[in-house]
């Protein structure tokens, strides 16, 4: 596949003579994006035990030239088998059919500007987000903004082109991305060079959307793989992946970083031109396929406050919103913020609750009664049948929250719950994070709002939480109550949520506070 002969791992060695362990190696993987003449992109971070300065080299704004490296290192870069003629130049010796390996040098290590200002602008310090392992410390947060370039003569290639590549200016949340990148970097090649892993577009903040959110599913090492665009004429590279693993203080939260290949480029310029390399202007938008059937999923979210609580609602109608009882139990004044879209601004609208279920329901659900009409209100279609193994999306303002709108994250519908061939409950495979209740469950075929988000998963023993095994409301739930409510105006038209039946509430037990439990 393109993207895979478009990847490749980097391996950065000390002299050859040092018995040191930060000697290395260290590993990473990186983008190809020429061979005319050959150049690869990778993060920085993996040169940080080289550095004459130590780490404190990060906090600089200016690029790094390769004499702030101590001498002697040692630079490869790996790359799966040659396909057909794909052999612009003979490899240094590799196992028979084994990746072909080429020896590199350091142009530069170069900042990202933007990227950086995205990520100040997006991760708030008081949600303690860092990136990386699991334990603390793991990583430097100010290396996450760096990158280097590599030249590898072993690359060339007579009239090798530049990867195919697209501008990330134009990209839609929920749009499908494909995730190429060596889990572990260069341990075991022949297993894991250049891994595949299909996602969306989570989020984006930043000029031209220089930081990216997707949640395909990536592992320690694919640091400095691509994100490709999928397109009729084929994938397109867009983005390198900055980090496999995002933290929100003790939580993980199932979703890779990205940075723009299109903001390292402008913040490369310089550097490039100083070494004589010319990448073209990287391409605006391509034509790609739009999942859930042309609706606007987005325009049926909105955020809701209610004091120093917040989660996410979804809009039924101009005036009425569903969220969860626990997002509005506070009690105090509600604010709520519908997400833009064409045409329609972001705004505050105040709003008051005309019903929530008791503590003792199994369905937590409120009914929102908005002030103003939303203007240009498209009501979402109600599913009435839920299909297991059925692509699905979620959206929310889980994660990021209120810094960038609301987030989109896909899966498939795990389990469909039945009582007396009644579904009472949904679960997905979707990234769910705190934030998220509330939001819209939507069919990706058919763009059918299939329920309300919930909650995720938490391991009470060892405070893990797990984000994509998660639980929804179903849309044939709420419904009847909805009409109801549109015909008379009676907030009792949703006090049947109250009277479940025994087996629907043993199927939601581990919502309710009881005997100690591990969920």
């Amino acid at each position: 596949m393109a993207e895979e002969q478009a990847c490749c791992v980097v391996s950065v060695s000390g002299p050859a003579d040092s018995h040191q362990p930060a000697a290395g190696p260290w590993s990473c993987s990186g983008v190809v994006l020429s061979r005319g003449p050959g150049l690869v992109l990778c993060q920085g971070a993996v040169f940080t035990p080289f550095l004459r300065d130590g780490p404190a080299a990060w906090a600089q704004p200016r690029a790094l030239p390769p004499d702030a490296l101590q001498p002697g290192l040692r630079l490869f870069v790996l790359q799966p088998p040659a396909l057909g003629l794909d052999a612009p130049a003979t490899p240094l010796r590799s196992p028979a059919g084994g990746p072909r390996r080429h020896e590199a040098r350091l142009l530069a290590l170069v900042p990202c500007g933007a990227f950086r200002r995205a990520l100040a602008r997006a991760f708030g310090q008081a949600d303690r987000w860092r990136f990386g392992g699991e334990a603390e410390g793991d990583g430097d947060p100010r290396a996450l903004h760096w990158f280097a370039w590599l030249r590898v003569p072993g690359l060339d290639a007579p009239g090798g082109g530049c990867t195919a590549r697209v501008g990330a200016g134009c990209l839609r949340k929920g749009e499908g991305l494909l995730a190429c990148g060596s889990p572990f970097g260069a341990l075991c090649p022949d297993l894991f060079l250049n891994t595949l892993s299909r996602g969306v577009v989570s989020n984006l903040a930043g000029e031209e959307n220089a930081l990216i959110l997707t949640d395909a599913r990536c592992l320690p090492g694919t640091e400095g793989g691509g994100a490709f665009l999928p397109s009729p004429a084929g994938p397109r590279l867009v983005a390198v992946i900055a980090a496999s693993f995002c933290w929100k203080g003790a939580e993980w939260v199932g979703l890779t970083l990205l940075c723009s290949l299109d903001a390292i480029l402008r913040g490369s310029a310089g550097i490039l031109d100083e070494a004589g390399v010319a990448v073209p202007p990287v391409p605006g938008r391509v034509v790609a396929a739009q999942a859930g059937g042309g609706r606007d999923t987005l325009g049926w979210t909105a955020l809701v406050e209610c004091g120093a609580a917040w989660g996410s609602g979804v809009l039924l109608a101009p005036r009425l919103l569903l969220t969860c009882r626990h997002v509005v139990e506070a009690g105090g004044p509600l604010r709520v913020t519908p997400a833009p879209g064409p045409g329609r601004a972001a705004a505050v609208l105040g709003g008051h609750v005309v019903f929530a279920t008791e503590e003792s329901s199994p369905f937590d659900v409120a009914a929102v009664e908005l002030e103003e009409s939303v203007p240009g209100f498209v009501p979402p279609c109600l599913a009435d049948t839920f299909l297991p193994g059925e692509e699905v999306s979620v959206v929310g303002f889980g994660a990021l929250g209120r810094a960038c709108g609301p987030s989109v994250t896909a899966g498939v519908l795990s389990a469909v719950v039945a009582v007396a061939g009644r579904p009472i409950m949904l679960q997905t495979t979707c990234a769910v994070h705190g934030g998220s209740s509330g939001g819209p469950l939507v069919s990706s075929r058919s763009g059918c709002l299939l329920g309300i988000v919930a909650s995720n998963t938490r391991d009470t023993g060892v405070g893990a939480t797990y984000p994509h095994l998660n639980f929804c409301i179903p849309a044939t739930v709420l419904q009847p109550p909805v009409m109801r409510y549109h015909r008379t105006g009676n907030p009792d038209a949703f006090a049947a949520l109250n009277r479940a039946g025994e087996g629907v509430r043993a199927a939601w037990r581990l919502q309710r506070p009881g005997p100690p439990s591990k969920l």
